[in-house]
């Protein structure tokens, strides 16, 4: 994009915003121009590719146990600096930029020592980050979200705290191998002498936001939650939980913020290296998911979003906590007040493609095709396709599962599986309390009108697609300019902020069928029967 927007790049009198989003195997820049509300310019860097020497394998390192999923706090440092190197060298003008922010998969933890604080007041520009930070960390890797090692820690840190209800119902989900309270636990337990020798403990989101401030940085909101260690009402750290996962950790754990706020000038480390912007803000960074609910414009409560992918997340805003019980679904602090929620269903686009080679269809247009034969509600024929362990609803044992459904009818069954898929979304949502204005819709099965419409009659909601690119970079950008905004004193409004960056697809509304939203309100309570009578059994 660089060279179709030289003239925006080069523009001195732009109104410019950073945002940066460390994924798990990439590090990606957003530059938006406030008053044109383009974003004008975006890059992606690719840890394997762009920085070979640091041996991940997308993204991680290679580990004997399948379990263990960590990378190197370095990697990200390298790729800060490359990708800074990167924009310089496309001509973007980063002495206009006026405040950075940025987001990171959620749940990694890095372990600085008691050098960090010093060491990152005074980085050198003449060197490295990477060499810069040589020495400052009590632990040499990060446990990332993708680490399934700690299922001891979890059980211990959840009796302790009661059970599954109290401890969702304080922290704001269960314990999940992949937070980062049970990952601390068992770091404590496994190193104990390196535990005490860390001085404090950092996210992935919270240290890169440390080397662009040079101080030891917040965590916020959104990105604390993740952690099974702070209190989801009051948003401080939560005594019990911190006791049960491990000693003295209120010590080690820094403060909590709000997502965007101002930490102070960025480092003059980027000043000098890359010609940032002296008078350019640090602000505090966020989650991967609370940053992606900005990008895609969910700001007011009752907006939701599902990305139909691999897996399926569904994502929910509301104005006042409420927290699942049952432990399955999870809610954060959002960057634009309030919460999100954010509910994983592992057998996304897996089951679609799944059921499609099960009876050979030849592609996604003959497959609706099948679909739009049938009638809603599928003559009250049920699938649970969950071809892989589920996630949401819990079950360690995969299977399909049909109930007045012939298995040789093939269309049949091509409903099937984007009704359950939909009536699933309806039944575990129904936690959040909250009913949808309006659904809109990203990732790749976004484009199947049949799926589409299905999902609007289930929910009995108004769909739209959306399509943005890099969307937790550009929720960074976006927070990065609220950020600077209320420093200014400026009173921001987020509905005013994002207007023109988040805008649907024009043209793609779907609206609900009424007969055949009365049809799936009485289809839900068959599918959760089945549903319940499935998990008892197994």
């Amino acid at each position: 994009m660089a060279g179709s927007n030289e003239k925006n790049l080069l523009n001195h009198m732009a109104k410019l915003f950073l945002g940066l989003d460390s994924s798990t195997q990439s590090l990606s820049a957003v530059v938006i121009d406030l008053d044109t509300r383009k974003v004008v310019y975006e890059k992606s860097l690719n840890f394997d590719q762009a920085l070979p020497q640091h041996k991940t394998q997308n993204g991680v390192l290679p580990n004997r146990d399948p379990l263990v999923k960590h990378s190197s706090p370095l990697l990200w440092a390298a790729a800060l600096d490359l990708l800074f190197a990167q924009m310089k060298k496309d001509g973007v003008a980063l002495g206009n930029i006026l405040a950075v922010s940025g987001s990171g998969q959620q749940h990694g933890s890095v372990y600085f020592n008691e050098k960090a604080a010093d060491v990152l007041l005074n980085l050198n520009p003449k060197n490295s980050l990477v060499e810069n930070l040589d020495g400052i960390f009590a632990r040499k890797t990060s446990p990332i979200w993708m680490d399934a090692s700690t299922a001891k820690e979890c059980a211990e840190i959840r009796k302790k705290l009661g059970g599954v209800k109290y401890t969702a119902s304080r922290t704001g989900s269960d314990t999940f191998e992949r937070f980062t309270g049970p990952q601390i636990r068992k770091f404590y337990q496994t190193e104990p002498k390196a535990y005490d020798k860390t001085a404090s403990i950092a996210l992935v989101s919270s240290f890169l936001a440390s080397l662009l401030a040079g101080k030891i940085a917040p965590i916020d909101f959104g990105d604390g939650a993740g952690m099974n260690l702070m209190d989801i009402r009051r948003k401080n750290w939560n005594h019990d939980a911190m006791k049960a996962t491990a000693p003295s950790l209120a010590k080690k754990l820094p403060l909590l913020a709000a997502s965007g706020q101002v930490i102070g000038p960025v480092s003059s480390y980027f000043v000098t290296k890359f010609g940032l912007n002296p008078e350019a803000l640090a602000t505090v960074w966020t989650g991967d998911n609370p940053a992606s609910v900005i990008g895609l414009g969910l700001i007011k409560p009752g907006q939701m979003a599902i990305s139909l992918g691999t897996s399926d997340t569904f994502f929910g805003t509301m104005e006042k906590c409420s927290t699942d019980e049952s432990g399955e679904g999870h809610v954060f602090g959002s960057p634009a007040g309030g919460y999100l929620t954010l509910i994983c269903f592992k057998n996304g686009s897996l089951a679609r493609e799944k059921v499609r080679a099960l009876y050979k269809i030849p592609d996604w247009k003959k497959f609706g095709e099948l679909v739009s034969q049938t009638r809603p509600g599928n003559d009250g024929g049920i699938m649970l396709p969950w071809f892989e362990a589920e996630i949401v609803p819990r079950t360690s044992k995969p299977g399909i599962y049909r109930f007045d459904l012939d298995e040789k009818n093939v269309a049949a069954n091509c409903r099937a599986i984007f009704e359950a898929q939909m009536l699933a979304m309806r039944l575990h949502s129904q936690w959040m309390q909250v009913a949808p204005e309006k659904i809109f819709v990203t990732g790749g099965a976004s484009s199947n009108p049949q799926l589409l419409q299905i999902l609007a009659d289930v929910m009995n909601c108004r769909v739209l697609r959306i399509e943005v690119s890099k969307s937790a970079a550009l929720g960074a950008a976006l927070s990065a300019a609220h950020g600077w905004l209320v420093a200014a004193n400026k009173n921001p409004k987020w509905e005013k902020l994002v207007a023109g960056f988040t805008a649907p697809v024009p043209g793609s509304e779907i609206r609900p069928d009424a007969k055949a939203a009365r049809i799936y309100d009485k289809l839900v309570e068959k599918y959760a029967a089945c549903e319940s009578d499935v998990l008892d059994s197994i």
